[in-house]
C-alpha cells in the first residue's frame, strides 16, 4: 500500500485520465473515480461524497463547453430530470448492499459497451446518423426515476445509463446525446451530494489536489468531445468508459 501522500498523488494522476476519457463523451467520471478509490484502499464513507464532488467539478466544465457549442437539447432534458432528482437524493441517503446490484448492472454494463463499439466498427461515415425521434414523457419519467435511483445508490451522475439509451432508443445523436447526459449528470450530482453529505459529511483532505486533476482533465476531454473527436471516435469511447464502469462493478 503506497503512503497517503504518495496515494493522493497517484490517485490525482488517475483522476486526470479518467476524466478526460469520461467528459469526451459527456459523462463526468464517477464510476471510474470509485474504481480507483476502491483500487487504492480509500475509506468507503469518503468515496460517494468525493466521486459526487469530483463529478460536480467536470460536469460543470463539460457542461459549460457543450452547452456554447449548441450541443446541449434544453428542451428534453425537463422529462428526465424531474423524475431524477427526487429518486438521486433519497437514493443517496439509504445505504443498500450493492452485491447483486454491481453484478447485474455491471454486466448491463458490458452488453450496452459490446453493442456500442459493435455499432462504431460498422459505421464507416463521420456525421450523425438518422434523426432523433421524439422523447415521450410516458418513458422518460420513469426511465430517469430508474438512473436516478442507481445513481443515488453507486455515487455516479447517471451518464453511464442514460447515454447507451439514448442512442438506443434514438432519442438523440452522439454529440447531442453527450450534451444531453452532462447536463443530467450535473444536476444529479447535486442532488447526490446533497444526499450523500447529509448521510456522512465525510471528505478527504486530498480533495482540493484532486479537484485541480480533474478540472484539467474535463477542460481537456470536454474540447476534444466537441471539437476532435468524430461520432465514430465518440462511440468507441463510451464503449470503452463502459467497459471501464462494468469491470469496476463486476470486478469490485
Amino acid at each position: 500500500m503506497a503512503s497517503p501522500d504518495h496515494a493522493a498523488w497517484l490517485l490525482a494522476g488517475l483522476f486526470f485520465l479518467i476524466a478526460t476519457l469520461y467528459s469526451s463523451v459527456g459523462h463526468a467520471g464517477a464510476s471510474g473515480y470509485l474504481a480507483a478509490m476502491a483500487l487504492l484502499g480509500l475509506a468507503p464513507e469518503q468515496m460517494r461524497p468525493t466521486a459526487l464532488a469530483l463529478n460536480l467539478l467536470v460536469g460543470g466544465i463539460g457542461l459549460l463547453r457543450f452547452h456554447r457549442a449548441g450541443l446541449v437539447p434544453w428542451r428534453r432534458l425537463p422529462p428526465f430530470v424531474l423524475a431524477s432528482a427526487p429518486a438521486t437524493y433519497l437514493a443517496a441517503r439509504t445505504p443498500v448492499p450493492q452485491e447483486t446490484y454491481a453484478l447485474v448492472v455491471g454486466a448491463l454494463l458490458l452488453v450496452a459497451a459490446l453493442l456500442l463499439l459493435r455499432s462504431a466498427l460498422r459505421q464507416h461515415g463521420t456525421g450523425d446518423e438518422r434523426p432523433p425521434r421524439q422523447v415521450r414523457w410516458t418513458y422518460a419519467l420513469p426511465v430517469g426515476a430508474a438512473i436516478g435511483t442507481l445513481s443515488g445508490l453507486t455515487g455516479t451522475g447517471g451518464a453511464i445509463f442514460l447515454t447507451p439509451l439514448l442512442l438506443f432508443a434514438r432519442w438523440a445523436p452522439i454529440r447531442e446525446a453527450a450534451g444531453l447526459s452532462v447536463a443530467f449528470v450535473w444536476v444529479n450530482s447535486v442532488l447526490g451530494m446533497a444526499g450523500v453529505w447529509q448521510a456522512t459529511g465525510a471528505l478527504p483532505t486530498a480533495l482540493p489536489l484532486w479537484l485541480a486533476a480533474v478540472a484539467l482533465g474535463g477542460m481537456l476531454g470536454s474540447w476534444l468531445g466537441v471539437h476532435r473527436l468524430p461520432p465514430r471516435g465518440l462511440r468507441i469511447a463510451l464503449s470503452l468508459v463502459l467497459m471501464i464502469a462494468s469491470g469496476k462493478l463486476l470486478l469490485a
